[in-house]
């Protein structure tokens, strides 16, 4: 059984997505500690021919709380979520699948969810049903184990606990984790690596790796399951 593992992010890059549709089990970090660097709260969508930042608002509170411990601003929903309405419309209306891809995102952003993580959690669920992925989606506080566990050891031990003999991570985990290590635990470990993806945006120049946003915009369906398959295992 294949299994990865991942925290939750906000509209991710298709890379997260391939990752999910390659396994069996796609386990959700709901108790690991929120971060403020990397991609749990905000991405890059296309403005302009160039890469623009959208970001969900957190409510301000201790850096040590876990991402299911953590809120979204109540400005969010006053005023921040239509400037992102906004924004999308503006960066893809002339996008050839707009019209179809809006109301997902309205769904997404009109949640009226304050939890970051159930929203987030939210977001991915719609999202992957849309892409026609079936993988199961478990949340990580939902198994029993040592959850005291970090890095490697934590994804071994829910390796074990659901039974799983092939771990993929993605490709930057390479300085991360061991194959031989998790050879020891009977695991064997893989590194999904994304292929050069272009599509045609609006102008010559692709700018690559933003939002899946911007990848639903410019391909059917159809397209981003061909899309979903173009990577490599190392």
């Amino acid at each position: 059984m294949k299994l990865a593992v991942m925290q939750p992010y906000f509209f991710p890059y298709i890379g997260y997505w391939q990752l999910m549709n390659a396994v069996d089990k796609f386990v959700v970090y709901d108790n690991i500690q929120y971060t403020k660097s990397g991609w749990i709260r905000r991405n890059r969508i296309l403005l302009n021919n160039s890469d623009k930042l959208i970001s969900l608002p957190i409510k301000n509170d201790s850096d040590f709380l876990d991402i299911r411990d953590r809120f979204i601003s109540e400005n969010f929903y006053i005023k921040e979520k239509n400037k992102i309405k906004n924004l999308i419309k503006e960066s893809y209306r002339k996008a050839p699948y707009y019209e179809v891809v809006k109301p997902l995102i309205d769904k997404i952003l009109d949640q009226n969810e304050n939890n970051l993580f159930r929203f987030l959690y939210n977001s991915i669920i719609f999202l992957k049903e849309y892409l026609n992925i079936n993988t199961e989606i478990i949340i990580s506080s939902s198994i029993d184990m040592d959850h005291s566990l970090k890095n490697k050891d934590r994804v071994i031990e829910i390796c074990k606990k659901l039974n799983a003999n092939h771990y993929i991570n993605p490709i930057g985990g390479t300085k991360l984790y061991n194959k031989e290590e998790f050879a020891r635990h009977n695991i064997k470990l893989n590194f999904l690596k994304t292929d050069d993806i272009k599509y045609q945006q609006f102008g010559d120049e692709f700018i690559p790796n933003l939002s899946i946003i911007d990848v639903m915009m410019f391909n059917s369906r159809e397209k981003i399951q061909e899309l979903l398959e173009q990577y490599t295992l190392q």
